[in-house]
């Protein structure tokens, strides 16, 4: 899970992220996350815990440190910087959510949305569209289809949902895109 360390203007972010932590628990998921308690990180992490799930937060030394360490989690792994706290999320990970963020968010979801259009892996990655917060996202990756940047098969890495169960059903139902060759060499 990726999600802002802030909870955001208004109260949607916050209880989409509640419910999307009851969701997970009911449905038998556990939540590794980047371990804070601040934020929508804390907002999700705690209506996990108040369910009864297991939390892991996976979180670098540095900000451990600052007191920003969620204190009552499952499992916390401390690691010695952001390079290999994201390694470990991946590899703890069956799935990649981002619940609306800042560019700590956006980079932690396009890394693995990366890793899933070069191949790395197979696992479904979703977007909780919030109050239409990934909108101006969703638009941006069509222009960069209709750019020619993105291949077309590569908008379906991604299952967006306005709510959690909509997401989560998606996800359920993800059939991850062929991953094609990435060029052709005969236009190169």
């Amino acid at each position: 899970m990726f999600a802002g360390s802030q909870l955001g203007k208004g109260t949607q972010f916050r209880e989409a992220a509640q419910n999307l932590g009851r969701l997970l628990t009911r449905n038998r998921w556990s939540l590794v996350y980047g371990g804070g308690s601040v934020g929508l990180m804390g907002a999700i992490a705690d209506a996990v815990l108040a369910e009864g799930g297991e939390v892991v937060g996976v979180i670098p030394e540095f900000l451990a440190t600052r007191e920003l360490l969620h204190t009552g989690l499952t499992d916390v792994i401390v690691t010695p910087d952001m390079h290999t706290r994201k390694a470990k999320m991946a590899e703890l990970s069956d799935a990649f959510i981002a619940l609306p963020g800042g560019l700590g968010t956006f980079e932690e979801f396009f890394e693995v949305m990366t890793w899933a259009q070069l191949g790395v892996h197979r696992k479904p990655l979703g977007l909780l569209n919030a109050d239409g917060f990934y909108d101006p996202l969703v638009n941006l990756v069509e222009h960069s289809i209709e750019s020619q940047f993105v291949r077309p098969e590569h908008r379906n890495l991604v299952c967006v949902g306005t709510g959690p169960e909509e997401l989560i059903e998606k996800m359920g139902a993800y059939e991850p895109p062929p991953v094609p060759k990435w060029f052709n060499l005969e236009e190169a």
